[in-house]
């Protein structure tokens, strides 16, 4: 195997182009909407030469296109709505192309001046002609040539399509069914390929996704395989006895060498134009705390330093030449600023750098564009969640989901809800918060679709064999159950779901392929030992809490319960000094913490299921009962609507001697650190504020509710001496 090495491009033009982004000279400067700015690509960097790319910087996150909210609206780009976006590149005279799939499947353009609007594509389909009469299915990465012209990975069309600069969109390589073989375009075939790139002689290179394969489209038109695809796995070496697994993410560097995002080794990859493939960074499957997990997104600047986009935890990454591995964005990251709520990351796909060495990300779960930047903002807008309408009652009105296990319409025991603590096995007792709805089942029962979704990411299903194995569609995730098969491991649709094996020939996962489709009431798998099915429900980066969504029969009038109330000091001890039956409040006292034990069961729950609460917050009442000015109503302190990104958040909302590992006969303690913040995605940090009260007697009352409004009644004053 051998790459046609073309000279390197020293002038103002396109030097490298990725499959989910593309390297090239852009003239973005300063405010990225200014008229004009983008007119003069070759006076804008005549003035100016490449600077090194720093090793150490930490760009502010800047919303660029995307008011956060799925959709299709053209427009303004803060106000443009996208649904998929996962590829971007950027032509010659400032000309964003964006690839938009889910129910889109569009190629969005978004102008010099910020204004979005469709450029090829229109509804869901397979067909060649003018751009905006021809269809996609799922568009994923995308590349642009010196020419200007674009190159699509049509995934679901199991496709590589090329848009010439005239508008004229073709089929480069693919049938539209998913398979294996060289050959020229009319005859080969690949497995819903996610990423493309080009070299300056005109030859595509393509990640091969399904078929853990690298493939080649040279400028005549053949399609070749030129690294692994013998099988999934993991082996460095000739690129043709050298093995990938889920290959999502291609670029070139300054030496023609591909670098690749090799999804689920974990792992960037180099394939040299002399055909050696080597790892440039790779992280362990049992490392948890890994900075790269399930990398996709790529960019390559100019002097070869390399940015992913990781899925695991939604980081920009910076991989130096030297092969250093550096946090960009996600690191450390104070989520909040006063009550609003930064900018993160969900699942960055698509990477450019501009010539200013910004990053262009396309992020496919916030359903957004944003710029790195170490430029200031220039409006605040731009660096915070824009505010979604979450209001799910009114979102759902009128409108049922089944539940994902039979009968569908009748109700089921929930034995868990969002928010609550969970531990994990032989370790910390408060590692995680609980990101769904558990739904009773019976082993091997078969857990069903409860909406029609289309498969987001590469990487969708995990955990095979064990008890937390489980799928990812789009907005819906199950868990506990066995992907894919039945309860004697029988592959429940052969088209949808594919066993892996791992080097030793054991099976080791099921994939299922980004753009696959499922129908509400379609079998996922059955349930497994846990015996329930686990739902999730997500919108853009955050979790949603499933109980918004209007279940048949489900009723719940049952009111939380208050075993006690604390307040401690700033090293944890309660106060325990009383006087006349009242707890006594130093008036000088340090930060304070407000500590509640509370707990929650539904109707028809089982005596010992214990679930957690919805929202808990307190209230300020003098001895007669009146509210404490800025009290008449109840301060809701932690409210699981939407869970926090950081897993660490989960010992913010409980304290120390909350949880269990799973529910069982053992008792589960909910111990929530009442005063402290947890909502809307966010947590932090904050303490009672008592000492601002005058000497005198007063009433702390604790508001412990669930989902359906039940306030518990009984044991929710404190009655308090503050001297």
């Amino acid at each position: 195997m051998h790459f046609s090495k073309p000279a390197l491009v020293a002038t103002l033009v396109i030097t490298l182009l990725l499959g989910s982004g593309a390297y090239f000279f852009s003239p973005f400067s300063g405010d990225q909407y200014s008229d004009g700015l983008m007119a003069n690509i070759g006076k804008k960097l005549g003035k100016k030469s490449l600077q090194p790319t720093p090793l150490n910087w930490h760009p502010h996150v800047l919303r660029f296109a995307g008011d956060g909210t799925a959709g299709m609206r053209d427009g303004a780009a803060l106000q443009a709505r996208f649904a998929d976006p996962f590829g971007v590149v950027q032509d010659k005279t400032g000309n964003l192309y964006v690839t938009d799939a889910a129910d889109n499947n569009v190629i969005r353009r978004i102008a010099p001046d910020g204004q979005v609007s469709v450029y090829a594509g229109g509804k869901e389909g397979f067909t060649d002609g003018e751009r905006t009469q021809a269809t996609f299915n799922t568009p994923s990465g995308i590349a642009i040539d010196k020419q200007g012209n674009l190159y699509v990975a049509d995934t679901g069309n199991h496709a590589i399509r090329k848009i010439s600069a005239q508008g004229q969109v073709t089929t480069l390589a693919g049938n539209g069914q998913a398979g294996d073989r060289d050959g020229d375009s009319t005859s080969a075939q690949l497995n819903a390929p996610l990423a493309v790139a080009v070299d300056a002689d005109g030859n595509v290179y393509v990640a091969d996704t399904y078929n853990d394969k690298i493939r080649r489209i040279s400028s005549d038109g053949k399609v070749s395989t030129i690294a692994g695809g013998k099988r999934n796995g993991f082996m460095d070496g000739a690129a043709g006895d050298a093995l990938f697994d889920t290959p999502s993410g291609i670029a070139l560097n300054s030496h023609n060498d591909l670098i690749i995002a090799d999804t689920r080794n974990n792992a960037i990859r180099k394939l040299t134009a002399t055909g050696t493939v080597s790892t440039l960074q790779q992280s362990a499957d049992n490392d948890k705390d890994a900075l790269m997990r399930r990398p996709v997104g790529l960019a390559v600047t100019h002097d070869d330093h390399v940015y992913i986009g990781e899925n695991g935890e939604g980081r920009i990454l910076h991989l130096t030449p030297e092969g250093e591995l550096k946090g960009l964005t996600g690191i450390d990251v104070d989520f909040v600023a006063g009550d609003e709520k930064i900018l993160r990351l969900s699942s960055p796909t698509g990477l450019l750098v501009t010539a200013t060495g910004d990053v262009m990300v396309a992020d496919s779960a916030t359903t957004a564009l944003y710029r790195l930047t170490s430029e200031q903002p220039a409006t605040p807008e731009q660096t915070r969640f824009p505010v979604a309408n979450l209001n799910l009652q009114t979102m759902f009105a009128g409108k049922t989901f089944p539940w994902p296990i039979k009968p569908f319409q009748s109700a089921h025991e929930v034995v868990g809800t969002m928010g609550e603590v969970r531990g994990k096995k032989d370790g910390d007792a408060r590692d995680h918060f609980h990101s769904g709805l558990d739904i009773q089942g019976n082993l091997g029962a078969t857990v069903y679709a409860v909406a029609d979704e289309k498969v987001r990411h590469p990487v969708t299903a995990w955990g095979y064999g064990t008890l937390n194995e489980g799928i990812n569609i789009d907005h819906f995730s199950y868990i506990h159950m066995k992907a894919g098969r039945d309860r004697d491991d029988a592959l429940l649709d052969t088209r949808r779901f594919q066993i892996l094996y791992d080097m030793q020939g054991k099976p080791s996962a099921v994939r299922i392929p980004r753009g696959t489709k499922f129908k509400t009431g379609d079998a996922l798998g059955s349930i497994n030992r846990m015996y329930h099915v686990h739902l999730n429900y997500s919108l853009g980066s955050g979790e949603i809490n499933p109980l918004a969504l209007p279940f048949p029969g489900f009723k719940d009038a049952t009111e939380p319960v208050i075993e006690s109330i604390q307040i401690t000091d700033d090293q944890g001890k309660p106060l325990k000094r009383k006087q006349d039956n009242r707890l006594i409040i130093p008036r000088q006292s340090p930060p304070l913490n407000l500590l509640v034990d509370a707990y929650d069961q539904s109707d028809d729950n089982l005596s010992r299921r214990r679930l957690g609460l919805y929202k808990i917050g307190y209230q300020l009442l003098h001895a007669d009962g009146k509210a404490v000015a800025g009290y008449e109503n109840a301060v809701m302190t932690i409210e699981f609507n939407q869970l926090p990104p950081d897993r660490s958040s989960v010992k913010i909302a409980y304290a120390e001697g909350s949880g269990i590992t799973v529910h069982g006969n053992a008792k589960t303690s909910f111990l929530y650190q009442a005063s402290n913040l947890v909502r809307d995605g966010y947590a932090r940090n904050a303490h009672l504020p008592l000492d601002k009260l005058a000497a005198g007697d007063y009433i702390l009352r604790i508001f412990a509710t669930d989902y359906a409004g039940n306030v518990a009644r009984s044991g929710r004053d404190l009655a308090v001496r503050v001297k």
